[in-house]
């Protein structure tokens, strides 16, 4: 059993005991909102601390060959401190690789004006190798990318699914909705899926996050933005990786508001039109158009079945992404694998590939689109090219 610290400070001249557990890294460190020039680190103490980033450029030298530039999470000119650590570095080059550092400085205690500090945490630089990571570049001619949905805390399937990816075969990984079944406390993200990421890539390897409508129920889901932050502030956003652009779509939920599942409390059916407003924008937009391919990520289809939240998606998305230059779109929620042709269904103008929650997707970018639906195994089921 690990020893808990005992501090000894004087109050009004006399010795007072503290006892605390002593501050570990509980979970990550995890890349978010990687682009070409920043990457979002988080990770979570089990006491409120004090966090930075030490960042190094790519070499074989020693970490602390040079004083390394330092990184914290600020709000109006501030420091913040909490269990939950979000620190964005900003400057970056493109395409470049970067090693990072992570500390946690406990806060034993926090009177007025004064702060009294305790012991520091910090990912290991000595016996192990820096963690690393590289920015996106959009120039680049090539994207490796994996995609899995609808595992619902299985991580044995998600050790299966994703237990060879690394820095040389992927850029970057999607999770694609579902990943839990219920958020009744954040602390499932981690036991779900994210502490099972962590182990397998998402130190290194960017990690997307595409809400599926199982993520936004239970008390916790209201909490689930703060451990995947996006520049747009919410669940839908975009962004560029080499040759591709991708929309990341938020379809909500599957019923009707009203449905008494959702215990008065859902608000989809305006969420979906003020998502449909952003939607329009980023369609029109200049690096949209120019982009040699384009990628929507959603996790309910806006085919195969006849619910509210699909006919809702298709009154309100496709619209605007019907003559948009589609190359694809790539969902999940049916647990059915299904490839849909562009012009299958009349009302869609692009080809719709739904991923079961057994396999996974190995797709790959450069002349060409093209995914490999693999097994559990990495035996492929299915080859498209686009």
């Amino acid at each position: 059993m690990r020893m808990k610290q005992k501090l000894i400070i004087l109050f009004l001249g006399f010795p007072l005991l503290i006892f605390s557990q002593a501050i570990e890294i509980t979970h990550g460190p995890y890349l978010q909102q990687v682009g070409e020039t920043e990457v979002t680190i988080v990770w979570m103490t089990n006491n409120e601390a004090l966090s930075w980033v030490e960042l190094a450029p790519s070499g074989n030298d020693s970490f602390y060959a040079f004083e390394r530039p330092k990184y914290f999470d600020t709000a109006y000119g501030s420091k913040k401190i909490g269990k939950l650590h979000q620190i964005t570095l900003s400057g970056l080059e493109p395409g470049t690789a970067y090693r990072y550092r992570i500390f946690s400085k406990e806060i034993v205690s926090y009177e007025n004006h004064r702060v009294l500090y305790g012991n520091i945490a910090s990912s290991n630089v000595y016996s192990q190798k820096p963690y690393q990571f590289r920015t996106l570049d959009v120039h680049a001619d090539k994207l490796s990318f994996r995609v899995v949905n609808d595992l619902h805390a299985k991580n044995e399937n998600l050790r299966n699914m994703l237990g060879g990816t690394n820095r040389g075969n992927t850029d970057l990984v999607i999770f694609n909705g579902d990943m839990v079944s219920m958020l009744n406390d954040t602390e499932q993200i981690f036991s779900g899926f994210m502490d099972t990421a962590v182990a397998l890539f998402a130190k290194e390897i960017p990690l997307f996050f595409s809400r599926g409508n199982h993520e936004t129920r239970g008390r916790g889901s209201a909490g689930l933005y703060d451990y995947f932050p996006t520049k747009t502030g919410e669940f839908y956003y975009s962004f560029q990786a080499g040759p591709v652009y991708f929309i990341v779509l938020d379809g909500g939920e599957d019923k009707p508001d009203s449905d008494i599942e959702y215990s008065e409390l859902a608000y989809f059916d305006v969420y979906r039109s003020k998502q449909a407003e952003w939607l329009k924008s980023v369609v029109s937009s200049g690096a949209f158009r120019q982009a040699p391919f384009r990628i929507v990520i959603m996790h309910i289809p806006p085919t195969a079945t006849t619910w509210h939240g699909t006919k809702d998606v298709v009154r309100k998305f496709i619209p605007i992404l019907n003559n948009a230059g589609i190359d694809v779109m790539l969902c999940g929620h049916t647990h059915n694998y299904a490839f849909i042709e562009k012009g299958a269904d009349p009302a869609i103008d692009f080809p719709i590939l739904i991923n079961d929650d057994e396999t996974w997707l190995d797709v790959v970018v450069d002349s060409k689109i093209q995914i490999l639906q693999k097994d559990m195994s990495g035996a492929t089921l299915k080859d498209h090219v686009l």
